[in-house]
């Protein structure tokens, strides 16, 4: 196996999936690809204070706010080249793609030739996976791929 996707977002959690998708990478001398998927510009507008990679250090009372699709894909793409920074590899390919997060994750791992894809989990309640899904959950279901699924759900 030796080309990996990790897929991102800008959860918090994004740390832990980028430095265990890498770790699992290194481990088999794979190729690395980091994938952000764009979608919905309102999921990305908060007033929230940010500590994902790359936003770390904004202030409570300065939001996030993306004004437009290209500036969203440019912010995006500043998240993922920090991620790489942040991994110490050069070598690492970064994509920015905008749409279904699912079916985009899978397209992409095709269009790579992709081995393994590694996502993380959020472990959200129940009730929202009914009504909105699961990310790794529908990848899970749809691809013939391995898949490294990493729990992110924060330990009590």
């Amino acid at each position: 196996m030796k080309r990996i996707l990790i897929a991102l977002d800008f959860d918090q959690s994004a740390q832990k999936v980028a430095e265990t998708g890498f770790s699992l990478a290194k481990t088999l001398d794979a190729e690395v690809t980091l994938l952000h998927v764009v979608t919905d510009p309102l999921h990305y507008n908060t007033y929230k204070h940010i500590t994902v990679m790359g936003f770390a250090g904004f202030d409570d009372s300065v939001p996030l706010i993306m004004n437009s699709e290209e500036e969203l894909k440019k912010e995006s793409l500043r998240f993922l080249e920090r991620t790489k920074h942040h991994l110490g590899d050069k070598s690492i390919k970064t994509i920015v793609k905008e749409g279904d997060v699912s079916e985009l994750i899978l397209e992409t791992a095709q269009e790579l030739h992709a081995e393994i894809i590694a996502i993380g989990s959020h472990s959200r309640k129940w009730l929202e996976n009914i009504v909105m899904g699961s990310v790794a959950e529908k990848v899970l279901r749809l691809t013939v791929l391995p898949l490294f699924i990493i729990p992110t759900k924060k330990q009590n």
